[in-house]
C-alpha cells in the first residue's frame, strides 16, 4: 500500500492540501493525531488522491472516509452550504457535522457503503442548522462510493448543488400567480376574500397563517375580514370587540377597499 513519506505532525501537509489554499490551510491545522484517520503521512494513496480531487474542483463537494466517516469539504461547499459549521466540521465524523439531518442522509450513505452504488436526489428538502437555527433548504446531490487501495468501499463522495433559492422562489411565485389567476370568479367582496383565502391556505410552508384586513370607508380603521391557518376564536383571528383600539392606516392604497391586504408570519 502506497503511503506518503512524512509522518511528523504538520509535515508534508502543504503538498497534500495545496490544491485549495484556504481550506487546505484549515485542514492542515486539524489535530489529525487525535483523529481516527491518524497523521496525513499514514494515509493511503487512495485517500490522498480523493482529497486532492476534492480540493481541486470548483464545484461544491464533500466527502467522508473511514470507519467514522471523517468529514472533508472544499471551498465551494464551505461557501454554499456549510455556514457556521466551518472550520469546526473538518476532521470530525460526518454524523456529528450533519447530526440534524442524519436521519435523512445516514441511510443513503449506508446504502452506498453496503452496495457500492451511487444515490441520486433532486431538490431534497433538508432542515440544516448552519446559521444557528433550523433552515429550510433544498439540494440536488449524488453520493458515490470511494475505495481504498485494495478496492474496498471505505467512504463516499457527495457532489451537490443547492436549490433553495429556486425552489422557494418558484413556490412563492406560484402563490402570487394563483392569487391573480381568475379574478372573474370573485364577483362580491365575500367571494374575493374566500378566493384569496383558498389560495393563501395552499402555501402553508411560506404562510403558516394569514390575517386579511379591510379598511373601512373612512380609511382610518381596519377590520379583520379573513384568516387562514389559525383556529376560529383564537385571539388574532377574532374581530376586535366594539370599543377596541382602531388600527390606523399608515399609507392608504389607491386600490379599491375590496382588495384584501394580507399579513403573514
Amino acid at each position: 500500500m502506497a503511503r506518503a513519506a512524512d509522518a511528523e505532525p504538520g509535515s508534508g501537509t502543504a503538498g497534500l492540501f495545496g490544491a485549495d489554499e484556504a481550506v487546505g490551510r484549515d485542514l492542515a491545522a486539524v489535530d489529525w493525531a487525535a483523529a481516527p484517520l491518524g497523521l496525513p503521512g499514514s494515509w493511503p494513496q487512495s485517500l490522498q488522491t480523493a482529497v486532492d480531487i476534492l480540493l481541486s474542483t470548483r464545484f461544491p463537494m464533500w466527502m467522508a472516509w473511514g470507519p467514522r466517516l471523517t468529514f472533508f469539504c472544499n471551498s465551494a461547499y464551505r461557501r454554499d452550504t456549510l455556514g457556521r459549521k466551518y472550520p469546526w466540521a473538518l476532521g470530525r465524523p460526518a454524523s456529528e457535522v450533519w447530526e440534524e439531518i442524519w436521519d435523512d442522509i445516514g441511510p443513503r450513505i449506508d446504502a452506498v457503503l453496503a452496495t457500492a452504488k451511487a444515490t441520486w436526489d433532486e431538490a431534497l428538502r433538508l432542515f440544516l442548522e448552519r446559521s444557528g437555527y433550523p433552515e429550510e433548504t433544498y439540494h440536488t446531490f449524488s453520493y458515490s462510493p470511494l475505495r481504498d487501495d485494495a478496492g474496498a468501499v471505505v467512504g463516499m463522495l457527495c457532489v451537490v448543488s443547492e436549490d433553495t433559492g429556486r425552489v422557494i422562489g418558484e413556490r412563492r411565485m406560484a402563490t402570487l400567480r394563483d392569487l391573480g389567476s381568475d379574478p372573474g370568479v370573485a364577483r362580491t367582496e365575500r367571494e374575493a376574500l374566500e378566493f384569496a383565502g383558498r389560495q393563501l391556505d395552499r402555501n402553508r410552508r411560506d404562510l403558516p397563517f394569514t390575517l386579511t384586513y379591510l379598511f373601512d370607508e373612512d380609511g382610518t380603521t381596519a377590520r379583520l375580514a379573513g384568516s387562514t391557518g389559525i383556529a376560529a376564536g383564537h385571539p388574532p383571528s377574532s374581530t376586535p370587540a366594539p370599543g377596541a383600539p382602531r388600527v390606523p392606516s399608515q399609507s392608504r392604497s389607491p386600490s379599491p377597499p375590496t382588495r384584501p391586504a394580507t399579513r403573514s408570519s
